[in-house]
């Protein structure tokens, strides 16, 4: 209880990036409760290096929740987030991140993500929130392509290097397929709001619903479900995709509609998203907003920082939800 009101229970699935920056760094300031999830599924870079030496779950995105949820001082955060080593991975990353190496390592000698996790929140001081995987048993992403290719591991759908990325994603799946983690349908069963995305609609956002009972879960909830779709279309994932076409595809995997749609409506001057571009350069186009959108589900906004990378303003997004 805070306030004297009983705080409110809020999921939020998505990757290690827009997530945290859009979503849980405004929430957490409010009477919440939140848990974020993320898929466990990160195959390239510093990540997939750790993941393939120690043979151990990929800690890079679940790590980033970590950061966000966490009440520590500064010094414990920026601790997480450094970077050492002279290692070179591809997508331009040098060494590895400390948190990513804290969390592999501790599961590496427990024998035991929990235990690696609970390290991580003690350590990181996270007091009322959770951050949990998705499922605690390994896997791989893959996806078929329109042609019939089949894409093996998350890092490749993510960055296209051997696959044309002009091919449009028919479907992503798991293999093996793998149980969700028990916890995570607990707290999907007992949420009072259901927050998907921000975040790359492929190699992030769907994943977060692929296990076995997380479709079920969710269409059980009274828990209210939002999603918040991309502001920019991404190269080999949604190539000129629309509000629609992101709403129906989660959809399509989630098994149920959302309640709520939050979409960006803010224009950028074509300089800053040609310099958004180049630091992105599998950025696209701005999402494409359809015509005549039912306004009780659709909300759109300006939701976009003043200035600088075209990223969303977690104020902006946090007094919708709060609202909703």
């Amino acid at each position: 209880m805070e306030g004297g009101k009983k705080s409110k229970k809020i999921v939020c699935f998505g990757g290690g990036t827009a997530v945290p920056q859009a979503v849980i760094a405004g929430l957490k300031k409010h009477p919440v409760r939140i848990t974020s999830v993320t898929s466990m599924l990160e195959s390239g870079g510093s990540t997939g290096q750790l993941r393939k030496d120690f043979n151990i779950l990929p800690a890079g995105d679940i790590s980033r929740h970590l950061v966000a949820l966490s009440e520590a001082p500064k010094w414990k955060k920026e601790l997480f987030y450094l970077r050492f080593g002279k290692e070179k991975f591809p997508g331009g990353h040098i060494g590895h991140r400390f948190g990513t190496v804290f969390i592999s390592l501790a599961e590496y000698v427990n024998k035991d993500f929990e235990k690696a996790l609970k390290i991580a929140e003690d350590f990181l001081e996270i007091k009322k929130h959770k951050a949990l995987p998705i499922s605690l048993t390994k896997t791989h992403l893959q996806a078929e392509l329109e042609n019939k290719a089949i894409i093996k591991g998350e890092d490749e759908i993510d960055v296209p290097k051997q696959h044309n990325p002009r091919f449009k994603i028919k479907k992503v799946f798991l293999k093996p397929m793998v149980k969700a983690y028990p916890p995570v349908l607990e707290k999907i069963q007992k949420a009072d709001l259901l927050i998907i995305g921000p975040g790359d609609l492929y190699s992030s956002v769907i994943p977060c619903l692929l296990p076995t009972g997380i479709k079920g879960a969710i269409k059980k909830t009274n828990a209210k479900k939002v999603l918040i779709v991309n502001s920019m279309n991404k190269f080999g994932e949604t190539n000129n995709f629309s509000v629609l076409d992101f709403t129906k595809e989660v959809e399509k995997y989630m098994g149920c509609p959302f309640d709520f749609v939050l979409y960006n409506t803010g224009v950028p001057d074509p300089k800053r998203i040609k310099d958004y571009k180049k630091e992105n350069p599998l950025i696209l186009n701005l999402v494409n907003i359809n015509e005549n959108l039912d306004e009780k589900k659709f909300i759109g906004r300006n939701f976009l920082i003043k200035s600088g990378p075209i990223i969303y303003d977690k104020n902006k997004i946090i007094k919708i939800l709060l609202e909703l």
